[in-house]
């Protein structure tokens, strides 16, 4: 067993012991080993996520999807490379509640598979955030200029609203938090009432907490179901909330 596997393996078993606080009642009696979720089988080239970073940015939002995605590489043998990047290059930002962020990537949609936005600052017009990046405009037709086969955008909270200003949504299903969803609305997105939605090459998500909904419905579509399972335990958080899919009934 190499290393990988080893730290996996022990990742799993101390995350489904914690999560729920006694073993099986085989397991228990020593007759079968406890349930620990099997990992996806690897692929030869690794998922490349890419979190945006941008000067006002929501904490929450940024973190949740980093951890889930960085902790997925416990839970599968395809490798997982997560980053943060900005566009302005490598450098540092101050996010919304003064957390002082190193950025060592610069902006590289092109060598990614999913591209993650984050929100922040839109309740605050004159603070740094989605709005000053809107003003400035830099990032929004950066995010339009972005897209392209093979690419998953992504975004939560009022990160959609900077896909929105892109013309990303326009005419297609979404979702943003709750006191931006008429905004969104009035831009041409085409509202679903659900925490994540899952429109193939577009997958957004609601208010703050929903990052980590939607980077375990992303690992689950990406890197199988054992994998989010296993990351649930560790978490010891259950993804909650609708998922609207492609396939999901209109209304």
């Amino acid at each position: 067993m190499n290393r990988r596997t080893l730290l996996r393996t022990a990742t799993a078993l101390g995350a489904t012991g914690l999560a729920t606080g006694i073993a099986s009642p085989a397991a228990a009696r020593g007759t079968a080993p406890a349930a620990v979720p099997a990992p996806a089988p690897g692929t030869g080239d690794p998922l490349r996520v890419q979190v945006v970073l941008f000067p006002g940015v929501e904490e929450l939002d940024l973190a949740a999807p980093y951890e889930v995605f960085a902790a997925s590489d416990f839970f599968t043998d395809r490798a997982v490379d997560v980053r943060y990047v900005a566009l302005d290059g490598p450098g540092t930002i101050t996010a919304a509640f003064g957390t002082t962020l190193r950025v060592d990537h610069g902006w590289a949609p092109g060598e990614a598979d999913l591209l993650v936005v984050p929100g922040g600052g839109y309740a605050r017009r004159d603070d740094p955030g989605v709005w000053a990046e809107i003003r400035r405009g830099a990032l929004p037709r950066a995010l339009a200029e972005a897209r392209r086969p093979g690419l998953t955008i992504a975004a939560l909270c009022t990160g959609v609203m900077l896909l929105s200003a892109a013309g990303v949504t326009r005419g297609r299903p979404c979702t943003t938090h709750h006191r931006a969803r008429a905004d969104l609305e009035r831009q041409g997105g085409v509202l679903k009432r659900a925490r994540v939605v899952d429109d193939g090459d577009l997958v957004t998500a609601g208010g703050v907490t929903s990052g980590l909904d939607l980077a375990l419905w992303l690992v689950r579509r990406e890197l199988g179901v054992d994998a989010a399972l296993g990351l649930e335990s560790m978490l010891e958080y259950e993804a909650r909330g609708t998922v609207w899919t492609a396939g999901t009934p209109r209304g």
